[in-house]
């Protein structure tokens, strides 16, 4: 890269995970000298995604604006390749960067691919071994791996994966997870959402939307629910609901009219952060809460049988729960009844990053461009520079 020469860096985003996780990049590389940074949003999740960004301060310069009512995942992945395509072939970009697992993530990384342009995968490296589980957020990141050129895992963990898959050890980067970057700048912003909860109750905040939660594992977190607020009259259950059809009207059947049990539309960002801050525990699905919750000593209990994020396991801030209604309550129980279990698992560290994960992110796609700027004849090559600290 020439000096005074400004490359142009592409984050596309379509989710509000994306947007939480890469508007600390957006805002680094928009302090630079050398980088220009057009936000490409595919709107896959239109609303959501949408509030993210605006309380980073970031306007999408493209919007394709591409969701619609039950189109299929088949005419989603079709109709984002083709739009996001068209801004490439405008923008001409000399990275483009993605986060995460979603579906925008594999259309990207496609496009781009197909283009020449290098892709920079944040949050690379995370497996469950399962394409089921999840479903097809487990396929995106291991072919979205494939197609990348540097990859900034998140952890040590993460990068022995890459490493064990074949990834050069040259192209790959440990820079924590930007969400702990968002996290900690907005866990000091002021909220008055906490002041709804009753100062005598312990808030257990509730999130669940993954499509193996369809059905009856939704039914069996429900059932649970709705015995622990029977059970424990000084805990007050809080329930974001997501919007997608599946899980809403269900939840609301069945939970509906339970003493104690708020049901909700979607917080923003900032209410989110301080309903988890407020919260006693969380129960989840949510790959973002696992990493959120640690890093402000809420313990987690996992709604899944598996987990792309086993370090909080490790340190024993999480536990694998399930969606079995028996367990669901058995362990939440422990933690209500037991202050020893529960002092165990309030630790506030956080094992996926210490607030500096941006920072080496742009660190790393500026010394991967300086080195791409000596070798034009390969723009997918992999690069090779030196790695900064690891982040855990």
């Amino acid at each position: 890269m020439r000096r005074h020469q400004r490359a142009v860096v592409l984050p596309v985003i379509g989710t509000r995970p994306e947007a939480i996780k890469l508007a600390p990049v957006i805002q680094a590389l928009r302090r630079t000298s050398w980088a220009d940074c057009p936000v490409l949003h595919t709107a896959q999740h239109r609303e959501l995604a949408d509030e993210a960004l605006a309380t980073f301060g970031i306007a999408p310069d493209f919007d394709l604006d591409l969701m619609r009512l039950d189109q299929s995942l088949g005419e989603l992945t079709s109709r984002m390749l083709d739009g996001i395509d068209g801004v490439l072939a405008v923008v001409r970009p000399r990275l483009v960067l993605v986060a995460g697992d979603t579906t925008t993530v594999l259309a990207a990384a496609t496009a781009a691919a197909a283009r020449q342009v290098p892709v920079v995968h944040v949050e690379a490296g995370l497996r469950t071994g399962d394409f089921a589980a999840p479903f097809p957020e487990e396929l995106n990141r291991v072919l979205t791996t494939r197609l990348a050129s540097l990859h900034c895992a998140p952890t040590s963990t993460a990068r022995a994966t890459l490493l064990a898959e074949g990834v050069p050890a040259e192209s790959i980067l440990v820079t924590g997870n930007p969400v702990i970057d968002a996290l900690r700048v907005t866990a000091k912003q002021p909220s008055s959402w906490a002041e709804s909860i009753p100062a005598d109750q312990r808030l257990i905040l509730i999130t669940a939307h993954r499509r193996e939660s369809f059905g009856a594992p939704l039914e069996q977190i429900c059932n649970a629910v709705a015995t622990l607020a029977q059970r424990h009259t000084d805990i007050h259950f809080v329930w974001p609901l997501h919007p997608n059809p599946a899980i809403r009207p269900r939840v609301e059947h069945l939970l509906s009219g339970v003493p104690r049990v708020r049901l909700c539309d979607p917080l923003g960002y900032r209410s989110f952060v301080a309903a988890l801050a407020r919260s006693y525990f969380v129960m989840t699905d949510s790959g973002g809460v696992q990493e959120e919750a640690p890093a402000l000593g809420r313990p987690v209990l996992v709604l899944r049988n598996t987990t792309e994020r086993p370090e909080a396991l490790a340190t024993g801030q999480a536990r694998l729960v399930g969606t079995d209604a028996v367990e669901i309550i058995c362990v939440a129980s422990e933690l209500l009844d037991d202050d020893a279990t529960y002092r165990r698992m309030q630790r506030a560290h956080s094992p996926y990053g210490d607030g500096h994960a941006a920072e080496r992110i742009v660190s790393g796609c500026g010394r991967f461009l300086r080195h791409a700027g000596v070798d034009r004849r390969n723009r997918v090559s992999t690069g090779r520079f030196v790695r900064s600290g690891s982040a855990t």
